[in-house]
């Protein structure tokens, strides 16, 4: 089984990281900073696509200076004290990275180098076989990185799930054909996950290992 997760509200809790870097790239152009919840609504998508959802009338150049200042104030919150993972995310990491039965990949929004700062900063360096961000594809919800993922590790999408916590995840893997998993921690409501067609929803990290058990063994 290939288990591909989605990274912010998945199995790192970055919302304030997020949240914040937007409101310093908002202030840094003279715009009045977004609410918490609407910020979060676009996690998952690449910087550009989120801005675009975020700021629909503006002007392409304000866009633009927002995403450099939320890139810059990401960095530097980052450097000081990078985003933890939710508790119990890195023992279930460790324990399906031991399973021969199963391979671990992400797909996530993140830059290469924000995520391999983070895969590094929680020692995950040898848990993932294929690491896909947004610099490298277009902006979730298209399967390029699940297609991608599938094309590294050898694996057919009948074999692979998709982990996230939003809408977009469920989409991206729905369209690359694979199951999903919606877990009920993250920053999309429920009934967002249920109206993009996800397969299963999760509350905790011992029921996501429990009915991952269950997949690999419909797949073996």
């Amino acid at each position: 089984m290939l288990a591909i997760f989605d990274v912010d509200g998945t199995i790192s809790d970055s919302q304030h990281h997020i949240t914040h870097a937007m409101a310093l790239g908002f202030e840094a152009v003279g715009l009045t900073p977004l609410p918490a919840s609407e910020v979060l609504s676009i996690v998952g998508l690449s910087l550009p696509e989120a801005l675009m959802r975020l700021l629909p009338d503006a002007p392409q150049a304000t866009r633009d200076a927002v995403v450099e200042g939320y890139k810059a104030s990401y960095k530097s919150a980052r450097a000081a004290s990078p985003a933890p993972l939710y508790p119990g995310a890195k023992d279930l990491l460790d324990r399906l990275q031991a399973r021969e039965d199963t391979v671990l990949a992400v797909a996530t929004g993140k830059s290469r180098r924000g995520l391999r700062a983070l895969v590094k900063h929680h020692g995950l360096e040898r848990h993932f076989v294929s690491l896909q961000c947004a610099d490298d594809h277009p902006s979730k919800p298209h399967p390029a990185m699940v297609q991608a993922a599938l094309e590294e590790t050898g694996m057919e999408a009948a074999q692979a799930v998709m982990i996230g916590d939003t809408s977009y995840d469920i989409e991206m893997g729905r369209a690359a054909g694979l199951r999903t998993i919606g877990v009920a921690w993250g920053y999309h409501p429920l009934d967002a996950l249920e109206a993009a067609g996800v397969d299963h929803i999760v509350h905790d990290f011992k029921e996501l290992e429990a009915l991952l058990t269950r997949l690999t063994e419909e797949v073996a």
